[in-house]
């Protein structure tokens, strides 16, 4: 296990847990990002200190075939620089206390590292991080333990993201309604299913396609595509113990995938404020998610297999 406070910035290779000899997941920690590899490959990097919020790029599925958009923080060709506040896989939200941690302009609001800690055994890994939501120079808003858990399965790669928040202070914070969130993924433009390289179907849990998944509430989205050549899909579950199951997705036909639990006026046109959330002093709030990349299609019977195991493991 290694364990730093945010003021060290020491690299340091993390060493697994437990004898194997051929481990599946290793996990190589540097100053301010974790590098995760299974079977030897390029998994996953996990930019734990950045700023204005953590994110997880590159995402790979086996084959080390990519299946995020790599803008703003790489270049692509093919791929189009609309959204910057868009990396990759993260979690934020636009309406906190009325704060826009969705965008956090000028970095005015921001997910700031508190504690970090990371571990590995032969076939999973997993990074824990402690953040304050924080505004301006000492507002802060709420804080946060996010944990990811990375596993391998045959050539099924997942990640569980875990967060809990709690208020920062003595007074109820309200997430507000609105799109703008929450835990999200911007995909490769091949996933996409509009524009340049886009050859992407969208789909979720209640059978709607496309632009219909837009809006919806679902148990599970997935998205497939040919990517380098490559049959690859990425999976989202929603957990039946998060707010609000199952979730409404903020899904768009030109790359994003976001599930979010308190959109309700924007995605089923209730009244403004209907899908606000307040969550008391004392009180914890959390929302479990599991991201699977996938090799080649898998049919609808394939993923609620897939979806039972997790929700009853």
């Amino acid at each position: 296990m290694h364990r730093r406070a945010p003021s060290s910035l020491v690299p340091v290779l993390l060493l697994l847990l437990g004898a194997c000899a051929t481990p599946r997941v290793r996990l190589d920690v540097q100053a301010d990002k974790v590098t995760v590899t299974a079977d030897g490959q390029p998994f996953a990097e996990v930019h734990f200190d950045a700023q204005p919020r953590p994110f997880v790029w590159p995402l790979f599925a086996a084959g080390t075939v990519p299946v995020t958009r790599d803008y703003p923080m790489g270049e692509r060709e093919g791929e189009e620089h609309d959204h910057p506040h868009h990396q990759s896989l993260w979690l934020a939200h636009g309406n906190v206390d009325g704060f826009d941690f969705w965008h956090g302009h000028g970095h005015r609001e921001r997910q700031e590292l508190a504690d970090f800690t990371a571990v590995a055994s032969p076939t999973q890994a997993a990074v824990s991080a402690e953040y304050v939501w924080r505004v301006d120079d000492d507002r802060d808003v709420l804080r946060e333990r996010r944990v990811l858990e990375f596993a391998v399965d045959g050539e099924l790669r997942s990640v569980d993201v875990t967060a809990t928040f709690t208020p920062a202070g003595t007074a109820p914070v309200r997430f507000g309604d609105t799109k703008e969130g929450t835990f999200a993924m911007r995909v490769h433009p091949a996933l996409r299913g509009e524009g340049k390289l886009a050859n992407g179907v969208l789909r979720n849990s209640e059978g709607q396609r496309g632009s219909a998944a837009w809006g919806k509430r679902a148990r599970w989205l997935d998205d497939t595509g040919t990517v380098d050549g490559q049959r690859v899909g990425v999976l989202i579950f929603d957990h039946p113990d998060n707010l609000r199951h199952p979730t409404w997705w903020h899904a768009r036909t030109y790359g994003l995938l976001g599930a979010n639990p308190f959109g309700a006026h924007d995605f089923e046109k209730a009244k403004a404020g209907a899908g606000d959330f307040v969550l008391e002093p004392g009180q914890t709030l959390r929302l479990r998610y599991r991201v699977v990349l996938h090799r080649g299609d898998l049919d609808d019977a394939a993923i609620e297999g897939l979806w039972q195991r997790w929700i009853s493991g």
